[in-house]
């Protein structure tokens, strides 16, 4: 096992072992505790009692985050001509169609959320293999695939996430960076563990949130009291 350095142990002294935080504590510890040189993402990891090898156990969903997630996001707007001073002016990074298209088939993927449109999914199919397994491929239920592209851009500017359930039944999500007030990423993430109780399948039984930590880059993970989550 490795050997913890002075301010990885400074750091573990702080976290009362055994003990979960409300969200409030955990939010204000972590900022205590993140001592990395870069202004680190504050990520949740939420155990889930489901399994998502079952369709009617999956859980997939958006959530916008109400002070953002501190990221410059890139989007990429896969539009016709028609639409494509619409996505613009929302504030879309690239827009166009079959050039973009063209490097992605090429390797591109230098963006973060693409958002295009019903008729241009059939032009998507092909290049799966390049942006499925990046989380790129765009689809209707987190919203990236609309005749609103304008709303689109902007909610995903604004702050807007996806995220799914992995194969080990944890939702793993950025709710900010430790630059923000600890107000702001309890905020953050309160949105999202409401969110996810609210998507909780009917076939889910017993209990549904079985663990919830949060952490930095580089720190360690403080618990989060599974019953009290959205505690002030």
């Amino acid at each position: 096992m490795a050997k913890l350095t002075k301010k990885q142990k400074e750091a573990q002294s702080k976290i009362e072992n055994g003990k979960t935080y409300t969200v409030a504590e955990a939010s204000a510890l972590i900022k205590e505790v993140s001592n990395e040189n870069f202004d680190a993402s504050v990520d949740l990891a939420v155990r889930l009692n489901v399994d998502p090898r079952k369709a009617n156990q999956m859980v997939r969903g958006v959530v916008t985050l109400p002070h953002g997630t501190g990221k410059d996001v890139k989007v990429l707007a896969l539009v016709t001509p028609d639409k494509e001073e619409e996505a613009k002016v929302a504030g879309a990074d690239y827009v166009g169609l079959d050039e973009y298209l063209e490097k992605i088939k090429g390797g591109w993927t230098d963006v973060d959320v693409i958002i295009t449109m019903p008729s241009v999914m059939g032009k998507l199919g092909p290049l799966g293999r390049v942006l499925g397994p990046r989380g790129l491929m765009p689809n209707p239920k987190t919203g990236t695939v609309t005749m609103d592209i304008a709303k689109a851009v902007s909610d995903v500017k604004a702050g807007k996430i996806d995220f799914k359930v992995d194969k080990t039944g944890i939702v793993h999500a950025a709710v900010g960076k430790a630059s923000f007030d600890a107000e702001k990423i309890a905020g953050n993430a309160r949105e999202l563990l409401t969110t996810l109780v609210k998507l909780k399948p009917q076939a889910a039984k017993g209990v549904y949130i079985k663990s919830i930590y949060m952490t930095t880059t580089m720190s360690p993970s403080v618990a989060i009291d599974t019953k009290r989550f959205t505690e002030q």
